[in-house]
């Protein structure tokens, strides 16, 4: 289906100068402190701990004397007042939308939407979306998951619909041969979806509707929810299966469900969301505030702006980033990104520190003599061993066994050349991490089973 030529503009904020953005996010932050003040238990006492008063902070720059609100604060706050924490700052009554997040010990985290914060969600997540290509009257493959309250689910609907475009809700749930019916059928302009499975539903469309996925018709995939997006060889490879342009778009169950989004020119994601989330830029190790300026790496924060049911305030994200661009297409003036990883996913493997997308950027540049998917395996307690570092490393398509070990040789070696430890890779088959329930299997096994049958 073709896209409506006409361009639409879903907020003026994404087009404001920089230094008139701020000063409005400065009026904005002033009235969500003083919503913190009048309606949060939790915000106020970890305040009257920190001596800090927040009447006082009336800049952006006055933020650095705020503490930092630590993602181990809000699982303690859920747990301590269920459904949705000590840090719920609107009425029950008033809630109107619950989503979850993934958890750590078996209970997602709940995070709680009022009328007003569910009509922000939509209106950012609907940015961000149209950042990456989604147009009014548009048919939308949805092949994120739709279940268990994942913001890739509910709220990216709300965002297709609230562009006007038309969101086919099967669901990776759904099944990839369900998926793959719907784009034979429906000839879908979008498809969004992680970019594992999707370079999966490419892999094997050929003998699920007898087309190959280039032959669907698709021009726009729309991609998040995992690294892989931003990592070029992966992009590379989506973008030949299925013929179509690759968007990458971020954004998290504690702030909203979009709020970082890939335009045309490629150059990394925009902020979308600057007049309802307030991002900082800091030094992971000194925790100094960073400016926005192109080529600058650092840990991003956040604060609410707006929000009613479930605000933070300076989020600690983990995730690491590198600032890619200063304004964009359609005169936006908001920074771009990519992420290269997170905190909580570093590993220290006899004394270096490893992020698990620069493994995967080595492995994926080794297309096509493999797959380009890899997982890194953590068979230890805690963030630190003194083992090897385990890798499961997709085989190319059609490869068979035979060939294992010299590949697996190849891959020990230019990991070992690039990030200076030494690896002990297994293969697995072609599309093994898209398979369901392979990530989670990926992630927690203590030992080496046999995984390519």
């Amino acid at each position: 289906m073709s896209a409506n030529p006409e361009t639409i503009s879903f907020s003026a904020i994404e087009t404001q100068p920089w230094d008139v953005l701020q000063r409005g996010q400065e009026v904005l932050l002033r009235q969500q402190l003083k919503y913190l003040v009048d309606h949060s238990d939790f915000y106020q006492a970890k305040m009257q701990a920190a001596g800090v008063d927040l009447a006082s902070v009336l800049t952006l720059a006055d933020l650095a004397r705020v503490p930092f609100t630590y993602k181990q604060e809000l699982r303690e706050s859920l747990a301590a007042a269920p459904l949705l924490g000590l840090h719920r700052a609107a009425p029950m009554f008033e809630i109107v939308q619950i989503q979850a997040s993934s958890g750590t010990t078996g209970s997602p985290a709940y995070v709680g939407l009022t009328r007003s914060d569910r009509a922000a969600w939509s209106e950012v997540t609907a940015r961000g979306l149209f950042a990456c290509g989604v147009r009014p009257h548009d048919l939308v493959l949805h092949a994120f998951s739709m279940s268990k309250g994942f913001v890739g689910g509910i709220p990216i609907y709300q965002g297709v619909t609230q562009i006007g475009a038309i969101d086919i809700p099967i669901g990776a749930d759904g099944g990839a041969d369900r998926l793959l019916i719907a784009a034979r059928d429906a000839r879908p302009r979008c498809i969004v979806g992680t970019p594992n499975f999707l370079l999966y539903l490419a892999g094997i469309a050929k003998d699920v509707v007898g087309l190959t996925a280039s032959e669907l018709g698709v021009e726009r995939l729309i991609v998040g929810g995992e690294p892989g997006g931003g990592n070029p060889a992966i992009r590379a490879a989506l973008e030949e299966a299925w013929g179509a342009t690759c968007c990458e778009l971020m954004g998290g169950t504690d702030l909203g469900c979009v709020y970082w989004a890939e335009s045309d020119d490629q150059k990394g994601m925009y902020f979308v969301a600057p007049d309802h989330i307030l991002v900082e830029l800091v030094d992971p190790e000194s925790l100094a505030p960073l400016s926005w300026t192109e080529g600058a790496t650092g840990e991003l924060v956040y604060t609410s702006l707006q929000r009613q049911a479930s605000p933070v305030l300076r989020f600690r994200s983990g995730d690491h980033v590198t600032v890619t661009a200063m304004g964009g297409p359609g005169g936006r003036t908001t920074p771009a990104i990519r992420c290269f990883g997170r905190t909580d996913d570093m590993l220290i493997v006899r004394g270096v520190n490893i992020f698990p997308s620069a493994v995967q950027d080595i492995v994926s540049a080794m297309a096509p003599l493999v797959g380009g998917a890899v997982r890194v395996l953590a068979d230890f307690e805690g963030h630190t061993t003194q083992g090897n570092l385990k890798l499961l490393v997709e085989r190319a398509l059609g490869q068979g066994a035979e060939a294992d070990a010299q590949t697996a040789r190849q891959v020990e070696m230019r990991v070992r050349n690039a990030l200076s430890v030494k690896a002990e890779v297994h293969m697995v088959r072609h599309g093994f991490f898209a398979a369901p329930g392979a990530q989670k299997v990926a992630l927690t096994l203590r030992q080496m089973p046999d995984i390519n049958g």
